[in-house]
C-alpha cells in the first residue's frame, strides 16, 4: 500500500509542465538534437557565432510541457550532441597519453562526453522540476542555464559566453558578471526570437474560439520579448561605453613591449631533446631582444629537463645554464624536483613557472594549482598505482599549493604578475581568487597545447581564456608552445595571434594595469546563490495569489 502511495506520488511529481508539450515524440529528439549541433558550430573552431542567438531555440520550445524526466534526456541530447562535435580532439589526446588501443580511447572519449553532457541534463531538470511548482518558465529556463554553468563539475570546463569570443562588444558584461552573465544575455535573446513561435504552436493546438482572440499577438508573452531586446541592447551599449573608457585608461598607463616565444618542438621530442628546445627559445629570444623587447615570455615547460627546487631556487643553476644570456627578463615553464620521504613515491614533480631579472636571477615561483587528467595525473593513481604502470605516458605531477604573483623588475620597477600555467586560464574563479591574492598588472598563461594536435582545441582554448582579460581589465600574454600564442587586451581583442605548429616569436606593447571590477569582488557569489534559488525552486511550490490564474 505504501509502496503504490510513492509510486503515485512519483508520478504526480513528474508529471508535464500544466499544458502538453509544444513538440511532441521523436521531434523533441530532434529538437534537443539541433541545439546541441547549433552550439558547437557557434563555439570557437567553427565561430558561426549568430547561432549563439538562436542555439537554444529547439531546446526550449522542446522542453515546454515534458515530464522531469524527459526533459532531463533532451537536455543530455543536446549536450551530448554538443560535447561530441566540441570534444572530438581528446581522442588523439587520450591515444597519445594513455597508450591504450583506439577502440579503448573511443570509450573513454565516449564516457567524458556523455558526463559532461549532464551540465545541460541537470538544466533541463531544474528547468522541468521548477515549471511543475508554478514558476514562470523564461525565468527558470535562464536560473537552469545560469546553475548548470556554475554548479556542474566538469572535466574540461568551457562557457557558453565563448561562442561570441570575436565579438568584443557583446563580451564587456563579464567585468560584472563572469562569463555566466555575458550567457545569461545570449540566453534572453534566445527566448525573444523563440517567443513568436512558441505563440505560434501554442495557437494551433489552442480550442476553437472567437477568431478575434485566435491572433498570433494573443498569445505572444511581450515581456520575454522585452527582456531580450532589452538585454541586448543594454550589452551592445555597456559594451561599446567599457571598451572606449578601458582604452583610454590603458593608453595613459605605462607601457612595454613584451616578446612571446613559440618554439614549437614535437610533444615528443621536449623530452627527447630538451637541449635543442632551449637553444630555440634562447636564439629567438635573441632577435625579440635586438629589436627592444622589455621582457620576455616562454611556454609551459619551454626548461623541460627537470632540477631539484633547492638547487634552481638557491643556486645560480639557471642564471648560469641560459638566463643570464638572454640579456631581457623572461617568465619561462620549468619542471622542479622534490625528493619525497615516501619510499614508495621517492620524488614529487612541480610544473613550474618562474621568472628571472636581466641578470638571470630567479625573482619569482609559481607551481601550477590544477593539473591535467590524464596528461599530468591519473586519477586515482596515487590510491592505484598499478595504474601509471597501465598508462606509461601520463605524468605524475604534483600540485602547487600557493598562488603568489611572480615579480618582473622592467625599466627599474618591480610588477606583480600572475602566472596562470596550462588550463588554469580558463577557470574564472581560480583566477579570481590569484588576482585577488597578488593584484597582477599583467596575466601571463604558459602552455602546450602540443597535446590535442592540430585541431581546434588550441582556438576554443584562446577564446575561453580572452574572458579573464575582460573580467580583470588587464592584458593577458598566452605563449605556448605549438601556438596559439597571443596577446588580448583588456577588452578582449586579440593584438595578435600566432599559426598553430611552426616556431615563431612575435612582440607586442602591453601596459600595466591594476584595476578592480564588479566580477573580481562578487566573483561567482551572485550564480551560486541563484543555484541555491534554483534547487529551492525544484522542490518548493511557488504561492500563488488567490484568484491568480494558472502559470
Amino acid at each position: 500500500m505504501a509502496s503504490a502511495a510513492r509510486t503515485k506520488k512519483k508520478r504526480r511529481e513528474d508529471a508535464p509542465t500544466g499544458d502538453p508539450p509544444l513538440i511532441r515524440g521523436r521531434g523533441a529528439e530532434v529538437g534537443a538534437l539541433l541545439s546541441g549541433l547549433a552550439y558547437w558550430l557557434a563555439f570557437a573552431g567553427f565561430d558561426i557565432w549568430p547561432l549563439a542567438f538562436v542555439a537554444f531555440v529547439p531546446l526550449w520550445l522542446s522542453l515546454h510541457g515534458q515530464t522531469t524526466r524527459r526533459a532531463t534526456w533532451l537536455g543530455w541530447i543536446t549536450g551530448m550532441g554538443m560535447n561530441l562535435g566540441g570534444f572530438y580532439w581528446l581522442l588523439d589526446m587520450l591515444k597519445t597519453f594513455s597508450g591504450f588501443p583506439t577502440a579503448i580511447c573511443l570509450v573513454f572519449v565516449v564516457i567524458v562526453c556523455a558526463y559532461q553532457a549532464g551540465r545541460l541534463a541537470m538544466m533541463g531538470w531544474l528547468f522541468a522540476r521548477a515549471a511543475q511548482r508554478g514558476y514562470p518558465l523564461p525565468l527558470v529556463f535562464a536560473g537552469a542555464f545560469a546553475a548548470s554553468e556554475v554548479a556542474f563539475p566538469l572535466l574540461f570546463p568551457w562557457y557558453y559566453a565563448a561562442t561570441v569570443h570575436k565579438v568584443p562588444v557583446l563580451m564587456q558584461t563579464a567585468d560584472l558578471g563572469g562569463p555566466i552573465l555575458v550567457g545569461l544575455v545570449l540566453v534572453a535573446v534566445n527566448l525573444a526570437i523563440a517567443e513568436p513561435i512558441r505563440a505560434r504552436l501554442l495557437m494551433l493546438r489552442a480550442p476553437k474560439a472567437d477568431p478575434r482572440e485566435r491572433t498570433l499577438s494573443a498569445f505572444v508573452d511581450r515581456r520575454v520579448v522585452g527582456v531580450g531586446v532589452l538585454s541586448l541592447l543594454f550589452a551592445l551599449v555597456y559594451g561599446a561605453a567599457r571598451i572606449s573608457s578601458t582604452d583610454k585608461t590603458a593608453s595613459a598607463a605605462e607601457a612595454a613591449s613584451v616578446g612571446v616565444v613559440q618554439g614549437n618542438m614535437g610533444l615528443m621530442q621536449k623530452r627527447e631533446n630538451p637541449a635543442e628546445g632551449l637553444r630555440r627559445h634562447i636564439r629567438l629570444t635573441r632577435e625579440l631582444r635586438d629589436k627592444g623587447i622589455d621582457f620576455v615570455v616562454w611556454s609551459e615547460s619551454s626548461v623541460t629537463f627537470s632540477v631539484n627546487e633547492r638547487m634552481a631556487m638557491e643556486t645560480p643553476y639557471f642564471r648560469d645554464r641560459f638566463a643570464g644570456q638572454l640579456g631581457v627578463p623572461a617568465i619561462f615553464g620549468g619542471v622542479l624536483v622534490r625528493p619525497d620521504p615516501d619510499p614508495q613515491r621517492v620524488y614529487r614533480l612541480f610544473n613550474t613557472a618562474l621568472s628571472t631579472n636581466a641578470r638571470g636571477e630567479i625573482t619569482g615561483r609559481y607551481d601550477k594549482t590544477y593539473l591535467l587528467m590524464f596528461g599530468e595525473y591519473l586519477p586515482f593513481g596515487e590510491t592505484f598505482p598499478i595504474l601509471y604502470s597501465w598508462s606509461p605516458n601520463s605524468g605524475r605531477f604534483s600540485p602547487g599549493d600557493k598562488v603568489d604573483p611572480l615579480v618582473l623588475e622592467v625599466k627599474g620597477k618591480k610588477h606583480n604578475v600572475t602566472a596562470l600555467v596550462c588550463y588554469e586560464d580558463i577557470l574564472p574563479g581560480f583566477t579570481n581568487r590569484a588576482v585577488a591574492h597578488g593584484n597582477p598588472e599583467l596575466l601571463v598563461n604558459i602552455t602546450n597545447d602540443a597535446w590535442f594536435g592540430d585541431t581546434a582545441e588550441p582556438w576554443e582554448h584562446l577564446a575561453l581564456a580572452k574572458y579573464r582579460a575582460i573580467e580583470h581589465r588587464r592584458y593577458l600574454v598566452r605563449t605556448t608552445n605549438s601556438g596559439v600564442s597571443a596577446v588580448v587586451d583588456p577588452v578582449g581583442r586579440t593584438v595578435f595571434a600566432t599559426k598553430t605548429f611552426v616556431a615563431d616569436a612575435r612582440s607586442a606593447t602591453i601596459h600595466w594595469l591594476s584595476a578592480h571590477t564588479v566580477y573580481e569582488t562578487l566573483g561567482d557569489g551572485p550564480w551560486y546563490l541563484t543555484a541555491l534559488a534554483m534547487s529551492g525552486a525544484a522542490f518548493l511550490r511557488r504561492k500563488k495569489p488567490e484568484g491568480a490564474a494558472a502559470a
